[in-house]
């Protein structure tokens, strides 16, 4: 996988339109941009693995009892359960090669994701997460579950104990969103773009909550089966309206022109107008480009699509744009 993509802060044409930018947020993380943790999915990463090795090597699921979530554990007291959490992923697998290909592959995306976001706007992409996973499971965790008349408690369901899986799960579309066209080999065989795996994942967690409404045996279990949906949240709060990069150029290209509008048909006044020669004064030397950021490759502007978001490439010998489907993957001018 090729992740030689400049970040975004590189570029000195973004930089000045983003000082003049009145978003806060954006001039905030543009400002604080090296705060933070660096390498913050490194830590994540060893902590998760040294965990597993301990619960595996202990012959039981002590550790992995004492740092997961736990409601009514964290009600008495034990409030680092609300973040050592994240280091349970996987922790009572017994296949160590499929435990260490997952550790591997969340410490390459986190690094790519980390790479163009920033320190700061990466390590507030995961700490939302936390913190909204945190929120709903406390406020939730304590609502039973009524079946056939009997309360059952929700944590002894494990609804719960799923919140690492869905926080390296966000991080994941993360990346197939930023980087759509990078290939996987799905069983080290077939090469699989990364915007299919995102959609695939994103489906998936959309039928899971379908499930817990109609399809569970104690359905429906609401609102514990919201669940899902807020674990992901923090993928929509921080890319917004660039979702829909999630999604294959030809389907935004359809889509865009099912909603266009179509321009107004001018009355006829049954004169052709013809301009003078005084007032014809635009010439090559006056004309300006009716865009700022233009594709070297298949010469998209932002002007013709607005939502595609324009880099420049660090290894190219000159100053050379590229659209989102073309940075990572054109042929370096030397």
């Amino acid at each position: 996988m090729d992740f030689s993509v400049k970040n975004w802060y590189d570029n000195p044409k973004e930089m000045n339109d983003l000082k003049k930018n009145p978003h806060r947020l954006r001039r905030f993380l543009y400002e604080h941009r090296n705060f933070g943790i660096p390498n913050l999915m490194l830590y994540i990463v060893l902590g998760s693995a040294v965990v597993y090795l301990m619960t595996q090597f202990a012959g039981n699921y002590a550790l992995y009892h004492l740092l997961r979530f736990d409601y009514h554990k964290i009600l008495e007291g034990q409030v680092w359960r609300l973040f050592t959490y994240i280091f349970t992923y996987q922790a009572t697998s017994s296949n160590f090669l499929l435990v260490a290909i997952s550790l591997f592959c969340f410490y390459s995306l986190g690094s790519a994701v980390e790479h163009t976001f920033g320190t700061l706007r990466f390590n507030l992409f995961y700490l939302t997460g936390i913190l909204l996973m945190d929120t709903f499971a406390m406020c939730c965790g304590g609502i039973p579950v009524e079946f056939m008349g009997v309360s059952i408690d929700v944590n002894d369901l494990g609804v719960y104990t799923t919140m690492s899986y869905y926080l390296h799960l966000s991080l994941l579309i993360a990346f197939a969103t930023l980087y759509p066209d990078t290939h996987f080999l799905l069983f080290f065989i077939i090469p699989v773009k990364a915007w299919i795996f995102g959609l695939l994942d994103i489906i998936l967690t959309l039928y899971g909550v379908y499930e817990m409404l109609f399809l569970h045996a104690l359905s429906p279990m609401l609102p514990h089966s919201l669940f899902p949906l807020v674990a992901i949240a923090n993928y929509f709060l921080f890319f917004g309206k660039d979702v829909s990069r999630l999604f294959p150029v030809s389907w935004r290209i359809n889509a865009s022109r099912l909603f266009r509008r179509k321009p107004k048909k001018q009355k006829s006044t049954g004169t052709i107008p013809f301009p003078t020669a005084g007032s014809y004064e635009a010439t090559t030397a006056t004309v300006k480009a009716p865009y700022m950021h233009r594709c070297t490759i298949c010469g998209k502007t932002d002007v013709s699509d607005p939502n595609m978001e324009f880099r420049y490439c660090s290894k190219c010998n000159g100053y050379f744009c590229y659209c989102q489907e073309h940075i990572s993957n054109h042929t370096h001018v030397e």
